[in-house]
């Protein structure tokens, strides 16, 4: 053990490993008591309108009403997700803490990315109606 530092097994573990079964089994309640939201059978003859998709890829769906190719933003945003861990390439941080400032623009972006999913997911979810128009909420 190094000075000044505290092992993280099983101080940090231990709570994480309780947290994380609590959470599986709340989901696993909620999942048993709320049945999942499933539509009827498909019938062409009575198509839904509007037909939106699954809640997590509601944001797709309002990205590419816009415009069809802005789907290759999507696809050429994933591989810098998934290498976001690695973009950094600065020192490492001294001490955890939140938006360091060595790595301030990578997080800045993530969270404006983050925000503009979750935008796009609000607007296709309450604020499309009928043949993709926009309508009030309520």
């Amino acid at each position: 053990m190094k000075r000044g530092y505290v092992k993280s097994s099983p101080h940090f573990f231990r709570p994480v490993k309780i947290s994380m079964l609590l959470l599986v089994a709340a989901l696993a309640g909620l999942a048993w008591l709320i049945p999942a939201p499933l539509q009827e059978q498909a019938d062409i003859a009575r198509v839904p309108n509007p037909v939106k998709s699954a809640w997590f890829l509601l944001w797709i769906q309002e990205l590419v009403s816009y415009s069809k190719y802005l789907i290759y933003l999507v696809l050429a945003l994933t591989p810098l997700f998934l290498f976001l861990p690695w973009l950094h390439t600065g020192t490492p941080a001294a001490k955890a803490s939140w938006f360091p400032r060595e790595q301030r623009l990578v997080a800045i972006v993530a969270l404006a990315l983050g925000a503009a999913v979750l935008a796009l997911t609000v607007v296709a979810m309450f604020l499309r109606g009928p043949n993709w128009q926009l309508v009030a909420p309520f």
